[in-house]
């Protein structure tokens, strides 16, 4: 049985090297390119089950590439790992507030990257228990089983990890929840997520939610928690 496809993206040819012996030593189907533009047109053709995305690209840089999957239907649910060479979390920050799922600083350890990007594939299969379990809270609307939130009959676009998220937090309100909590709720011990990062969803899912934004409450010194109406 074949294993996931994953789409490599990055312009040094020895690290393109690198990472595609290791992946496809492991046994996923690798497809390699150079640059941003062979990216989506890749993505888009054949709808690969990850990408690990360079940042710092000729032309087309990483991020605008992940911007372009994440607004496009068809791939915006695909997971990102990004690869940045400056470790800047400013660059890490606006990766994973475009849609990224994780993220890797150059240079790397093979055994951890493979390790890390297996992690992202087990949590992108994994089905929440209660997936059929729709909530309603006045006009929003969260339908795990379409992937689909609703506000005044209005669909929302969210990534993967902000729908996890905001069905975590709503399937509870009023209960709160610390930052490692709801990393390990939405997908799994395994995820390699800061506490930096959950932040940049909450304030991602806020804005995108409008007025039931402010329903996700932060609780200073502990979390967060969705409103109790």
């Amino acid at each position: 049985m074949a294993r996931e496809h994953i789409l490599v993206v990055d312009d040094e040819k020895d690290i393109l090297e690198l990472v595609e012996y290791n992946l496809a030593k492991e046994g996923y189907r690798v497809t390699p390119v150079a640059s941003g533009e062979e990216a989506l047109k890749s993505a888009r053709s054949k709808t690969p089950d990850l990408i690990v995305l360079d940042l710092m690209l000729p032309g087309m840089d990483g991020l605008e590439v992940c911007r372009r999957l994440k607004t496009d239907p068809k791939t915006q649910h695909i997971p990102i790992v990004m690869l940045t060479a400056k470790g800047e979390e400013a660059d890490i920050v606006a990766g994973l507030e475009l849609g990224a799922d994780d993220y890797i600083t150059k240079p790397f350890s093979p055994r951890v990257f493979v390790a890390r990007v297996r992690a992202v594939l087990r949590r992108r299969a994994r089905e929440p228990a209660d997936e059929t379990s729709v909530v309603k809270i006045g006009e929003l609307v969260i339908h795990p089983g379409r992937h689909e939130v609703l506000v005044g009959g209005k669909a929302v676009q969210l990534t993967l990890t902000e729908f996890r998220i905001l069905h975590f937090l709503a399937r509870r309100p009023g209960w709160v929840f610390t930052r490692y909590q709801i990393v390990e709720g939405v997908q799994g011990e395994d995820a390699v997520v800061t506490d930096r990062s959950v932040d940049v969803h909450i304030v991602s899912l806020r804005r995108k939610l409008g007025k039931y934004g402010t329903y996700i409450e932060t609780v200073r010194g502990v979390g967060y928690r969705f409103k109790d109406i």
